[in-house]
């Protein structure tokens, strides 16, 4: 994944959502109970993480520390 990082989150559906880049055609994939990988339509590059009752999911905790079945790289330019 390459580009900005956006950040959406609805506290009412409590639902996050994280995406690199431009917004794209893209469909999701379930990783685990409520947690889904965004992937682009034409390339299948994974572009983006959704979490579904992130707050219920996180609210024991003084930082957020969300466990993600899969490994997740930042690089800086």
């Amino acid at each position: 994944m390459k580009g900005d990082l956006n950040i959406y989150y609805d506290e009412e559906g409590d639902y996050l959502e994280l995406q690199v880049g431009s917004p794209r055609p893209g469909y999701f994939e379930e990783l685990q109970n409520g947690v889904f990988e965004r992937k682009d339509m034409k390339t299948n590059e994974v572009i983006g993480i959704a979490v579904f009752n992130f707050k219920k999911r996180t609210e024991k905790l003084q930082d957020i520390a969300l466990n993600l079945p899969f490994k997740v790289e930042l690089h800086a330019q």
